[in-house]
């Protein structure tokens, strides 16, 4: 999950806001009546005198939301045994947190319904939409690092196994025990074959569906057997003797190519990765690009009148659903980050910082996928479907919206974004001096004499260095007499992808083309992946190719000499080699440099 799902993000939450605008204008336009008619088309299957039916509408929420559970139980499966879900302290602080983003949202609903007829939908806002979430952080960019990133989608996995259990505990309305037991007995054959370790596909297939079918006929929801099969299916890290023999198939092939060499190297390449990858590889695309989709466009249709919208602004089930999924979430997952940090039984990945953290508990409240589809389970009364989706809907854009003003406000606030030791040095104990004046080997812009020098210590993912970015290029305007100079000082721990960046910056620098670079790094501060960067090396014809070596020794000068002078966060600026203190603004910085000035000979005006 950590690895796959930021290739498809971005488009698959464009097709899912697509279906869903689609569904809403479908539902609402004059042939309305035709949405619920066509979902409501039986469709089945027939083995002589037995016939298996749903209508389309069930065969999307039963059938294919299967696949999409199955895709989740592979990542969890990946995660708890070679990804971040093994670092127990890592993942005790999002998985509290997805347990308080699914108390706090539900209790709140509860206040406003129990007793009521909608009751029964206090599980609608416990869920959060992952894909909704991640293409809102995607065009949030650098603003949302990827160790957030790495935190919600440990917790959106957390929160989807709670969803799935509710559903399978709260919400099967009547149980047949004989289809149950067979699906028992399916389940441990299915178990039985992984533990000979027999890998036929058609076995599984045939066995999963069967399995798939028992259980939906035994009242047990079916995207349970989803996660349980995602769950089973075998991962593990390549070994050196899979990927050795692989590696020697296909120098073979390259000396000899001929068929039995290209079947053998095929073989023993795709047997040095697990089952659990390959099919994560296969079926995500699917499962983004296509399931969730017609999903949105099978429930997404929510009829929106002056009678439906006057009824849902007084509904305790619009309301429940709307205020869980905006308060409740938001202070759910604040609580339960808060409280493991507190009792230090877990960490927070890459160091992140509060402001962050609240900005990704907002987001959380997007609940789309997995809350439309608890509503179908809940409710059978169309009004109160309704009711509950307009709920879902108000509480969405709202939670997207305050997540959105969350982290602009902290992409904007004055400050620097310092690693979490840079409080534990008092502020006075820190050298004032830079420790190495400026030399032939720094990157320099402005004249060789110039009476004042400003030298930044900067990192081209931090959204404050991008702040000051314009600030700096605004004073050299006005100051074309005064030096500046760059040196790297990348937050590794916060933002993973500033060294690469600078690695990028400094293979320019080596063809007399940095500053271009610099300027052009800061411009496109939110896409700083390597194929941007390779990319943005491209166009500025920087030959990427050489050793690193050489880029990054020289960084790492520039972070040595960062550290001698005091230099804790980013930007740091020195002017004339003295600590500036101020804020980060053009008054005061042009202040402190007019300041910085050697007294003017008599009847010489200063620029």
């Amino acid at each position: 999950m950590l690895r796959a799902i930021f290739k498809t993000e971005a488009g698959s939450t464009t097709l899912l806001l697509a279906a869903t605008i689609v569904a809403m204008l479908w539902a609402n336009s004059p042939w309305g009546d035709t949405y619920e008619a066509f979902w409501h088309i039986p469709v089945g299957l027939t083995f002589g005198d037995a016939t298996f039916s749903l209508d389309l509408r069930h065969w999307v929420n039963d059938g294919l939301m299967a696949i999409f559970f199955f895709v989740i139980g592979l990542e969890i499966s990946y995660e708890m045994r070679l990804g971040q879900m093994r670092d127990r302290r890592l993942v005790a602080v999002p998985a509290l947190a997805a347990l308080g983003g699914l108390v706090v949202p539900a209790g709140i609903y509860l206040m406003l319904n129990a007793g009521g007829p909608g009751a029964v939908g206090w599980g609608v806002p416990i869920a959060t939409d992952t894909a909704f979430v991640l293409g809102l952080l995607a065009v949030v960019g650098a603003r949302c690092p990827d160790p957030l990133r790495a935190f919600l989608l440990t917790l959106a996995i957390v929160d989807d196994v709670l969803a799935i259990m509710i559903i399978a505990i709260f919400y099967t309305a009547s149980l047949s025990v004989p289809a149950l037991v067979t699906a028992v007995l399916l389940l441990a054959a299915i178990m039985l074959l992984r533990w000979l370790r027999i890998w036929r596909a058609p076995a599984y297939i045939v066995l999963g569906f069967a399995l798939w079918v028992a259980t939906l006929e035994s009242g047990v929801h079916p995207t349970l057997v989803g996660i349980a099969l995602g769950v089973l299916v075998f991962v593990y890290a390549p070994s050196d003797r899979k990927l050795i023999r692989a590696g020697e198939a296909v120098q073979e092939l390259t000396y000899a190519p001929n068929p039995r060499a290209a079947v053998e190297a095929t073989r023993l390449v795709r047997m040095s990765v697990s089952v659990n990858e390959r099919l994560q590889l296969l079926l995500h695309p699917w499962s983004s690009y296509v399931i969730v989709p017609i999903f949105a466009l099978a429930n997404a249709g929510i009829r929106l009148d002056s009678e439906t919208l006057s009824a849902a602004m007084t509904s305790p089930i619009s309301i429940g659903v709307a205020l869980g999924l905006l308060a409740g979430k938001l202070l759910g997952i604040t609580l339960g980050t808060w409280l493991p940090l507190r009792l230090n039984w877990g960490v927070l990945p890459g160091n992140l910082v509060w402001g962050q953290v609240l900005g990704g508990a907002a987001v959380s409240g997007i609940g789309f996928t997995v809350s439309l589809f608890i509503v179908e389970l809940a409710f059978e009364d169309p009004l109160l479907i309704s009711e509950a989706k307009i709920g879902i809907l108000a509480g969405s854009i709202a939670s997207a919206l305050l997540g959105w003003i969350i982290f602009k406000l902290a992409w904007n606030r004055g400050g620097v974004c310092a690693p979490p030791d840079a409080a534990a040095e008092p502020e006075e104990e820190r050298p004032e001096l830079l420790s190495t004046p400026v030399g032939p080997d720094d990157h320099v812009r402005g004249p060789a004499d110039a009476a004042v020098t400003v030298v930044e210590y900067g990192d081209f993912e931090c959204p404050y260095c991008g702040r000051l970015h314009p600030i700096l290029e605004e004073l050299r305007r006005r100051r074309p007499d005064v030096r500046f100079v760059f040196r790297h000082y990348p937050l590794r721990d916060m933002h993973p992808r500033a060294l690469a960046a600078a690695l990028v910056a400094e293979a320019a620098g080596r063809d007399g083309r940095f500053w271009e670079m610099h300027d052009k790094l800061y411009a496109a501060q939110r896409a700083l992946a390597d194929a941007d960067l390779a990319r943005y090396a491209a166009e500025l014809k920087v030959d990427l190719s050489a050793p690193i070596a050489a880029r990054a020794a020289r960084i790492e000068r520039d972070e040595r000499s960062g550290r001698e002078s005091g230099v804790r966060g980013t930007p740091t600026l020195f002017i004339n080699g003295v600590r500036y203190r101020g804020r980060l603004d053009l008054a005061p910085i042009i202040e402190a440099v007019e300041k910085a000035r050697p007294a003017a000979a008599p009847g010489k005006k200063t620029p």
